[in-house]
């Protein structure tokens, strides 16, 4: 660690294991969760309260950057061509429902994931929801949260028994998808391509400033300046921005008022039942961008993190669920979590529960001061383009190491690559949505929805005829040496399960172990290999003829006149000795081995490792 860690309490969190909630400084403790052995990378883990001073600064970043998404309910205002007094409904439900999801996420207990996971306006439903706002006005939001909240309350109770269905590789590619789907607007605003068909090089300048200061920071910079990285990248953007006389909009300020209520929409009209479907649909390929959100911050706060855990995962998106139907009859727009408030986390190694509770009451106050929304929605788009470039690299990155974490045969190949085939056709070929019908292109359109569903359908139907326990004969007087056989046997049935790489390597060795223990010895001739496996648990059992192999509970040592013996009794205590490393290397590889007999006489040796 850097210099910052000879503060007392600073080496105090960042030494010690997490063993539930620690002290405090709200006046309630958070419900437990499990429990995550801290990786050592992170500067304040789940459950640790970062000092005031840096809990007000860790926070502040995640809520200017949350707030800036304000936009996209902005833009569905401006879509269904909302009046003033509207626009401001929408916008104080929508901050509010993003300050209600914020905190139950960050609370955990079964209502939320336990982690630093902040709403944002659902940028999925902008185009549906601007043109049931077109139509029916802002009461037509109620229905569309409704809908939307139903259908994800309903996921997060189905996704627990879907282990099988939404594996890492499955997560992986919707994670690396969406950062894909990054960088088109962020190069385009970083670049002003976004509003200008040419470059401007004032917003290059900025952006790229913006960019390598939180890149410089989070690489080379000091303690503290890793973890306020982005708040420096976006005032070294805003100081540029106002040099350079681009920030625009200020005037809007002044027809906005200082503190307002959120009321009650009491005119909800009848929508016709097709939009609805369109959203309840809508509504469940969402939960895809939560599954990985939540994904991503578990494997980022669990130094031993494995696979999803189904736990936290539907807690997640019972948060998003109670979030929009707690606020739906405000108006406010459906959320969802922020892949950009992931990536500040990664880039302040921070995932402290305590800042998710602070933000989101944060994110209250914003909602009843719309001048403070109104003022932080005004942030150049080079600065906001910057921050998607580094978000787009990270999501990237984190989707790629989901992917490969596990090994992959054939099925696996095609399911991943055919996956970003079509997720990446969809983004770099956006008229290919044009050529389905209407009621399906705004589905069609969207690349990580449709890549993700690829996955989900291919991961399932590359299961089929796929059996969970394999046996194969084993072959001395084959060309293939025995060893050979056992190695291609378990990397093969391995990469087919999608196993870890790490138990894999481990099961391999302790396979090929076995074997040389058991022909060490006399009329233990090795007849077949059977391997299964079921997510939690990878066993592999090698089948032979003789007694059982006896597994001394401690080795015996070598006699101090080994090389005085005579030639059968040197044999006989090398072969002893040679043994005994056997068991030494079994019990290292394999988390337990058992041996027993089978109905036919032959005997059975297993070894079995947590996966």
């Amino acid at each position: 660690m850097q210099d910052g860690l000879k503060n007392p309490i600073m080496t105090h969190l960042c030494n010690q294991e997490e063993t539930g909630n620690m002290a405090s400084p709200f006046s309630f403790k958070l419900p437990s969760i499990p429990t995550f052995r801290r990786p050592p990378n992170l500067v304040y883990s789940v459950n640790e309260v970062p000092p005031p001073s840096a809990l007000a600064i860790l926070t502040a970043q995640h809520v200017v950057t949350a707030l800036a998404f304000v936009a996209y309910a902005l833009a569905i205002a401006q879509i269904g061509g909302l009046d003033p007094t509207a626009t401001r409904q929408m916008v104080t439900a929508s901050i509010l429902a993003m300050a209600v999801g914020t905190f139950l996420q960050a609370w955990g207990g079964g209502v939320g994931s336990g982690s630093v996971l902040v709403h944002i306006p659902s940028p999925l439903i902008i185009s549906t929801a601007g043109m049931v706002v077109a139509q029916y006005g802002i009461g037509g939001m109620v229905l569309v949260g409704l809908v939307h909240g139903v259908v994800a309350l309903l996921a997060a109770n189905v996704v627990p028994l879907l282990r099988t269905v939404l594996t890492p590789a499955v997560a992986g590619v919707v994670i690396c998808l969406a950062g894909i789907s990054l960088i088109t607007p962020s190069i385009e605003h970083v670049s002003g391509l976004a509003t200008q068909a040419h470059i401007v090089s004032t917003h290059v300048i900025i952006g790229l400033s913006t960019l390598g200061v939180i890149i410089g920071l989070s690489v080379w910079g000091s303690h503290y300046g890793k973890l306020f990285a982005l708040l420096a990248g976006l005032v070294t953007g805003l100081v540029l921005s106002a040099v350079f006389n681009e920030i625009s909009g200020a005037e809007s300020l002044a027809h906005t008022p200082l503190f307002s209520l959120p009321h009650i929409v009491a005119d909800i009209p009848a929508v016709d039942a097709g939009v609805l479907i369109a959203v309840g649909i809508l509504a469940l390929l969402s939960q895809l961008d939560t599954f990985g959100s939540v994904v991503l911050m578990h494997k980022m706060s669990d130094a031993d993190w494995r696979r999803p855990n189904m736990k936290l995962v539907s807690g997640g998106m019972r948060s998003d669920a109670l979030a929009i139907l707690s606020t739906t009859f405000l108006g406010a727009q459906p959320t969802s979590t922020s892949s950009a408030n992931v990536a500040l986390c990664h880039i302040s190694r921070s995932t402290s529960r305590s800042i998710g509770i602070v933000a989101a009451l944060l994110l209250a106050v914003c909602a009843l001061l719309p001048k403070v929304a109104v003022a932080l929605t005004l942030v150049p788009t080079p600065v906001i383009g910057a921050i998607g470039v580094y978000a787009a690299a990270y999501l990237i990155v984190s989707g790629l190491e989901l992917i490969t974490s596990r090994a992959l045969d054939a099925r696996g190949i095609f399911m991943v690559g055919l996956a970003f085939i079509v997720g990446m056709g969809i983004m770099f070929m956006p008229e290919l949505a044009e050529t389905v019908p209407e009621s399906l292109e705004f589905m069609v359109s969207n690349g990580i929805v449709m890549g993700g569903i690829t996955a989900i359908l291919l991961n399932l139907l590359f299961r089929l005829g796929s059996a969970q326990r394999v046996s194969r004969k084993l072959d001395p007087e084959n060309d293939i040496p025995l060893s050979e056989q056992v190695i291609n046997f378990v990397e093969s049935q391995g990469a087919h399960w999608n196993a870890r790489r790490d138990v894999i390597a481990r099961a391999a060795s302790a396979a090929l172990e076995a074997i040389e223990a058991l022909l060490a010895t006399d009329n233990r001739k090795p007849l077949a290999i059977e391997g299964s496996f079921d997510e939690h648990n990878f066993d592999i059992s090698i089948v032979h003829q003789g007694a059982p192999l006896s597994r001394p509970a401690h080795a015996q040592p070598m006699p101090a006149d080994l090389l005085d013996l005579d030639d059968d009794a040197y044999l006989k205590a090398l072969d002893q000795a040679l043994a005994n490393a056997s068991h030494g290397m079994l019990n290292q590889l394999a988390d337990k081995t058992t041996t027993g007999v089978n109905p036919d006489d032959t005997s059975w040796l297993n070894l079995h490792f947590d996966h």
